[in-house]
């Protein structure tokens, strides 16, 4: 097995598995446990770096609880909830390994899938991301929409993104420095790392259903972090409102020299105003719909001019440590 050039040698390799929390008390044990046996597994120095994105239930004190004493565990604690998307940021920004793998608390991403990513960075890939071949526990709906919008943002984004992926995925050194410089408000991880470049490959795989506890991306969010990946990487959006735009415009200059025949050159009676009155509502929508699209990106740019921190972190704990980074106790 050949080391990448950008993979330290020796005994030394640190790798540490990022991994975002939202109200994740129930499956910590699990989570835990299984990070204990693939540390033993494996033959590099794992570490883990914990995001608490705001939760409100017992997360905090539940990693505290498990990790006290324990080597290579840090917690950091958002000031309250700023989103997956941010936690993988901060996590990623926090990192000082030679490689960091992002992965949900909720067991599926597989650990031994982790381990063949590890295994591809040695070779040499920079980017090294999971793809879902099969999912367990999801409904139709939610597959077919998944399906539809990873092919849909590849034929409409200007980046060469990989389909059927999400943010479980290895980053070597050289791509957590890359990915450092982004200052985005609205970042849309897997989007920027795919626009990044390097070499990237994947692996596939089946993604089993949550091992506790109930899903944290309802549609809802499912949805705002589709909207914020198309609208970060594509303004075909907008060229297709303009193109729609002269194609009506075009129509209704044709559909006025037509009346004009019929009435003056023809001599028939023109009827059919309540269908006319259907088509103004439907040409009233199409605006509204390509309004909102404006909207979208004029929301965007709003929020990146603010220049706002793109995240609190409220403190810092790490679990062979018995104090918070600030030097007080942790109150947890």
């Amino acid at each position: 097995m050949s080391r990448s050039q950008n993979s330290p040698d020796g005994a030394d390799v640190k790798v540490a598995l990022v991994i975002p929390l939202f109200n994740e008390e129930i499956v910590l044990p699990l989570l835990i446990a299984e990070i204990e046996s693939f540390k033993k597994a494996r033959t590099e120095n794992i570490q883990v770096i914990f995001i608490d994105d705001g939760s409100t239930d017992a997360t905090v004190r539940e990693v505290v609880r498990l990790t006290t004493g324990i080597q290579a565990y840090q917690l950091i604690r958002f000031s309250r909830n700023f989103g997956h998307q941010m936690a993988i940021s901060a996590g990623i920004r926090m990192c000082q390994a030679d490689a960091a793998i992002i992965m949900d608390a909720d067991l599926q991403d597989p650990l031994s899938v982790a381990g063949q990513m590890i295994d591809k960075w040695q070779e040499g890939f920079d980017v090294v991301f999971g793809v879902r071949k099969s999912r367990s526990d999801v409904s139709a709906t939610q597959r077919f929409t998944a399906f539809v919008f990873y092919r849909f943002f590849g034929k409409i984004s200007e980046v060469d993104a990989p389909v059927d992926t999400g943010d479980f995925r290895l980053l070597s050194r050289r791509v957590i420095e890359a990915f450092n410089q982004f200052e985005e408000q609205q970042p849309y991880v897997r989007g920027l790392i795919a626009w990044l470049g390097f070499r990237q490959t994947g692996i596939e795989y089946h993604r089993p259903g949550r091992a506790a506890g109930s899903t944290k991306y309802p549609f809802r969010l499912r949805f705002r972090l589709a909207m914020d990946g198309l609208t970060s990487f594509s303004t075909r959006p907008l060229k297709l409102a303009v193109n729609l735009g002269l194609l009506i415009a075009l129509g209704s200059v044709m559909g006025l020299i037509w009346v004009v025949l019929t009435k003056y050159v023809f001599g028939t009676a023109i009827t059919g105003w309540a269908s006319l009155i259907f088509a103004a509502f439907f040409f009233g929508g199409v605006q509204l719909f390509f309004l909102g699209i404006v909207g979208t990106y004029v929301a965007r740019v709003y929020e990146e001019v603010k220049r706002r921190p793109r995240f609190v972190i409220q403190d810092t704990w790490e679990s062979d440590k018995k104090e918070a980074s600030n030097g007080s106790k942790p109150n947890y």
